[in-house]
């Protein structure tokens, strides 16, 4: 492809991606999380809040001038804990996609590449585990394990792979038929260069349309597990927890439990948002 096609390429690509004010907006929300996330120590009003440091005299203040998310149970500050909050469901999302992706790419690739045997066992295990509903496969790992962060990241990326490895076995058995695969073969190239070389690198846009559509969903159902005890532990400033401790002082103290849940929202919201604006730009569809 010229120069001029692969630039009149990206700009009606780019078009398509300007169109989708949505996407737009989760973009800039999402960067602004991470900024915020990255900047947590500096920007959260009492840094000391996100950790074991507790204040009594400050218990469940509304929202104010002071506490702009009011204080939870033991006297912290809310906004400075959903900001370090953020850090966390960030790196589980980051952790688990990373994991998902270096398991199920390669196993997707193998087994659409090869066949035969290969294609029976990946592919049979694979559905296995599809069959199970991640959620519940997860908690099921958390229990056996010792409630913790890493735990809840194990357990996630244990079963998120399996998405990862069907859509990577589909792009395999279509790219593989294409002509510049058959003139590596008749040149002489190693499977391995093949997969590596020239099948991985054309399926780069639908793996990262379902990267940002997966993250959010990552985020979700990290922060179910610490809601359900069996993630991360308090005092973590994490928003699955900080709901959790909060929702014992419903309806009346409504702070603790709304903002981090809030947070949920629009982090997974603006995930999808990206998610489909990449769609658009890439062309791509993931189901």
């Amino acid at each position: 492809m010229s120069r001029a096609k692969r630039k009149e390429g990206l700009e009606r690509a780019l078009y398509r991606f300007r169109r989708n004010r949505l996407a737009i907006v989760g973009l800039i929300i999402i960067a602004i999380e991470i900024l915020a996330a990255l900047l947590a120590p500096v920007l959260a009003p009492y840094p000391e809040d996100a950790g074991k440091n507790v204040d009594f005299a400050k218990q469940l203040l509304p929202p104010g001038r002071e506490h702009p998310f009011g204080t939870d149970e033991a006297g912290r500050d809310v906004l400075s804990r959903v900001l370090f909050g953020a850090r966390i469901s960030l790196q589980l999302a980051a952790t688990v996609l990373i994991v998902a992706v270096l398991i199920g790419v390669p196993l997707g690739i193998a087994a659409g590449y090869f066949g035969g045997w290969a294609e029976q066992v990946i592919m049979r295990v694979t559905d296995m585990f599809l069959a199970l509903p991640p959620l519940v496969f997860a908690l099921a790992i958390s229990a056996v394990l010792r409630p913790s962060l890493q735990s809840s990241i194990l357990a996630i990326s244990f079963v998120w792979w399996r998405g990862f490895c069907r859509l990577a076995y589909g792009e395999t058995l279509s790219l593989k038929q294409e002509d510049y695969v058959q003139a590596s073969k008749s040149l002489g190239a190693s499977d391995w260069h093949i997969m590596i070389r020239e099948i991985l690198p054309n399926m780069t846009s639908p793996i990262l349309v379902k990267i940002s559509l997966d993250a959010g969903y990552a985020i979700l159902i990290g922060t179910a597990i610490s809601f359900l005890g069996l993630g991360a532990q308090p005092p973590i400033a994490e928003w699955g927890v900080m709901i959790s401790e909060g929702r014992g002082y419903l309806p009346f103290a409504w702070w603790p439990s709304l903002f981090p849940g809030l947070a949920i929202f629009v982090t997974v919201l603006s995930f999808n948002f990206i998610g489909d604006g990449l769609r658009d730009f890439f062309d791509v569809d993931v189901n």
